[in-house]
């Protein structure tokens, strides 16, 4: 609680922030880490061939991406597809109540189904020009740019934890992590041990 009686939301990786704050000032620019965290989430699930399929695209500004393991942006909000007829689409915090409206309104079918699951997953970004050295140690993807440049994005398993991936924009080295909450703090405490190759010790 805080001195107004109130609730303090604390996101998974709060006591983690300094030290990625550290690590990213000691590589000089090799390694990014930070976390970006509330951020919306709804899962959708509906037949792309269906009437959803033509409507919610539109609703959200973009066409959904149908090539498996690929996103598409749009204005705030990006749409990953995450199987044959299920895509994640992420919004900036705060957005729930506005993303909700647009995505029942254009999915209103049997077959449909909209879920916020924003409270799943925490988001980091792990950036610099050296992230994707850093990532492969713990990830059996592929992660160069030929193979998984921007525009992709695949589920998979990185040091042991499930999390979703998305590759950056072309002009930004780096990655998106989703991550579920329970396994966040885990999750960065080995992104920080991995940066020290980078970074050198670091005192915390």
């Amino acid at each position: 609680m805080n001195p107004t009686g109130t609730t303090t939301r604390r996101s998974p990786l709060d006591r983690h922030h300094a030290r990625f704050a550290a690590a990213t000032r000691a590589s000089g620019g090799a390694v990014r880490l930070a976390e970006f965290p509330f951020l919306t989430q709804f899962s959708v699930r509906l037949d792309p061939k269906g009437p959803a399929g033509d409507t919610v695209g539109p609703a959200l500004g973009v066409e959904l991406p149908l090539e498996p393991n690929t996103l598409v942006r749009g204005g705030e909000s990006a749409v990953l597809r995450m199987g044959p007829d299920e895509w994640l689409v992420v919004g900036p915090p705060g957005a729930g109540d506005d993303l909700r409206e647009r995505l029942r309104a254009a999915s209103e079918c049997p077959a449909a189904s909209v879920v916020d699951v924003s409270a799943q997953r925490t988001t980091l970004l792990v950036g610099g020009a050296r992230s994707r050295d850093m990532l492969e140690r713990g990830c059996s993807l592929d992660l160069h740019p030929r193979s998984f440049g921007a525009g992709r994005c695949a589920s998979t398993i990185l040091a042991r934890t499930q999390v979703v991936l998305a590759a950056r924009d072309a002009h930004k080295p780096g990655f998106w992590v989703l991550v579920r909450s329970s396994f966040a703090g885990y999750l960065g405490d080995w992104l920080l041990d991995a940066a020290t190759e980078y970074t050198g010790p670091l005192a915390f």
